[in-house]
Formats: C-alpha cells, structure tokens, sequence
C-alpha cells in the first residue's frame, strides 16, 4: 500500500453503479442470455474508462474498475469457471477441472484497468476479488466431502486470479463478507465462539491462496452485509477483530459510518493492531442516499487517526454503492457521487486538522 505521509487518502470497497445498458446487459448474462462478446467487450472498455475519470473527478485517490464488466462481486464466479450450474445461493456442484475462462476474464479486466488508466494519474490503483469463503457463502457446495475440501479447492482456483492482479502491479482487495455477515447469515444457530472457528478456516484457505503475494500490495474488506435492515445480529468488531487480524493482507477495510457499527472505533483503542497495519474504516453508508456532512467525514477519520496514527488511516466507505448490478440501487448513482465528494473534503478537513 502507498501510505500518505501528508495527508488523509481517499478510497472505496470496490463496485461503482453501471450505466443503465450496461445494467441490463448484465442483468440478462446473470439469467443466461449471453450477449454478443465484442459488443458487451467493448461497452465494459468505455465503461471502466468512464468510471475511472468521475472517480478522479469526485477526488477519489485510489481507484479500481468500479466492478463494471461483473454481475455481481462474489457470484462473478459462476460465468469464468465451470462446474457451477444453477443460480447464485442455491446448491451447486462444483467439480471442475479446468478454468480456462477465468485466465481470460481476469485478463480483460487487467487490459480494461490498464487502458482506462493511461490518461489517469491516481495515488493508486485497486482491483477486487472473491474471497474462497464468500464464494462458499454464495455457491454451496454439493460435490466435495467437506467444507474444509471445497474451500481448498476454491482457494487453488482462486489463487490464479489473485496472483493476475497482484503480477498486474494493482494493490488485490480481497472480498470478505463471509467473516462477518456469514455469522448471521449462514449459521445464525451457532455461537460466536464457534463461528469464529469457521472464520479462521476461512482466513487459513484464503492465506494460502495468497502466500505468494506481499502483505503490503492486498487490502482485505469485511462487512455484515451490504443491506438496509436491522443488523441486530451482525457479530461484534470486538469479538471478530482478532481472527480477522491473522489474515494477511496489510490493510483492513470495514464499516464504520452505519448506525449499528460506527461505535466500534472504540475497539481499535482496546486491541491493538499490528505497527505495519493499516485501516480503511467506513466513512459513508453504502445504504443510504443520506449524503454525510464533510465536518462528520472529518470527526470519523479523526477518531481512528487519534488511535492509529494519521499515516496508517485512509478514508472509505462501508461497502460498494452497486454489489450487484440491478436496475434499482439502494443509492441513486449520482447521489454516490456526491457523497464521495463529500468524503474528499471531509478528508481535506481531516488532514487540515491532523497535520497543523
């Protein structure tokens, strides 16, 4: 990660809103319905070059693709590698052999990536990827003998799309819901304590997945799930933290500006985290078209900065603005302009306060 030394960054969790053709487009790949390859190429081109250019312009400083050319941030799987049939969240099996198709996807994002940044000059560039547990979360499985078994499987598969990007030179986010919105979600019958125990498996699959890409160029983004609803279950940031901690990327992004979780800055005083780690906390709501004040932007980077250190604080947002491309948004696309915008100057505000 490039850690500023002079002021607070800016970044978000990854999917950015579509155009309403391309929405569609997808929405009609989702269902079955493949669309003519160099057209759908070609519209996700121009739309990963438009995406980059009004991140820049909303003063967004790490950038990725916006998630453009995938139906959905987990579930994208199901269109690159064989042996998943069905749809997302229904019991799938999962036997394949080889995934020729996802070298060649993952390449197209890297060339789309690659093209819309030559006339883009952002602090840094991020690209996202489905962790083995959240693809285990989304696609069950049917085939493997055990839990443990389909993760394994998943994290070998997996790899080859981490080490793409990472070779790429972007910094790899890895996507990981299935470390907290799992507990509420998947095995709402259980303890804490022995969901956590899932949690590690998890995090064990993922890190070998990942053993050959430094800390310092991953990121990895936990949330209770992206939904409006009353998240009276979600796992406590104080219980989970320390699991999450054993995953190794370098940097940790996770919701801090909703209602049930902006409290848990707190936890950060009360464990501390390693010297060489860096925190990505939510600054906006991912949920609402409430458009957040600079001068609250500013108060909840302070608060982290206050705890962590200012250099090793970079503002973002709870989770992404379109997990799944769908006609309706929970936030009006350019409503998440705006609040992006708003975050930029509340980070200026912010970095006014902690560098004076």
């Amino acid at each position: 990660m490039k850690l500023s030394t002079d002021r607070i960054l800016t970044t978000h969790t990854g999917s950015l809103p579509r155009a309403t053709d391309l929405t569609t487009t997808l929405e009609a790949l989702d269902s079955g319905r493949m669309p003519d390859p160099e057209a759908f190429d070609a519209r996700v081109r121009r739309a990963v070059g438009d995406i980059v250019h009004q991140q820049l312009e909303a003063g967004i400083d790490i950038v990725n693709d916006g998630e453009q050319g995938k139906v959905g941030y987990s579930t994208y799987v199901r269109h690159r590698l064989t042996g998943f049939d069905g749809q997302a969240a229904v019991p799938v099996r999962a036997d394949w052999a080889d995934f020729p198709e996802d070298r060649t996807a993952v390449q197209k994002d890297i060339m789309n990536f690659k093209t819309a940044l030559e006339s883009a000059k952002p602090a840094d560039a991020f690209m996202t990827a489905a962790s083995p547990g959240v693809i285990a979360h989304f696609l069950k499985n049917e085939y493997y003998p055990s839990r443990d078994a389909y993760l394994a499987r998943l994290a070998d598969i997996m790899k080859e799309e981490y080490d793409a990007i990472y070779r790429a030179g972007f910094v790899l986010q890895i996507d990981c819901p299935d470390l907290a919105m799992g507990r509420h979600l998947a095995f709402p019958e259980i303890s804490n304590a022995e969901f956590l125990k899932i949690a590690a498996a998890n995090i064990e699959a993922l890190n070998h997945a990942l053993r050959d890409i430094p800390a310092d160029r991953m990121r990895l983004h936990l949330c209770w799930g992206n939904y409006e609803g009353p998240h009276h279950r979600d796992i406590p940031l104080r219980e989970l933290l320390p699991v999450a901690l054993k995953a190794k990327p370098q940097a940790l992004s996770f919701e801090g500006a909703n209602p049930r979780h902006e409290h848990e800055w707190i936890v950060f005083s009360e464990i501390r985290i390693p010297d060489d780690r860096v925190i990505i906390p939510g600054v906006l709501d991912s949920t609402t078209n409430f458009i957040e004040h600079p001068e609250l932007v500013a108060q909840r980077i302070g608060r982290y900065a206050e705890i962590v250190g200012r250099e090793r604080v970079i503002a973002g947002t709870d989770c992404g603005f379109a997990t799944f491309a769908r006609s309706a948004h929970q936030v009006e696309p350019e409503i998440v302009w705006a609040k992006f915008k708003a975050m930029a100057e509340g980070a200026r505000l912010a970095s006014n306060q902690l560098w004076t």
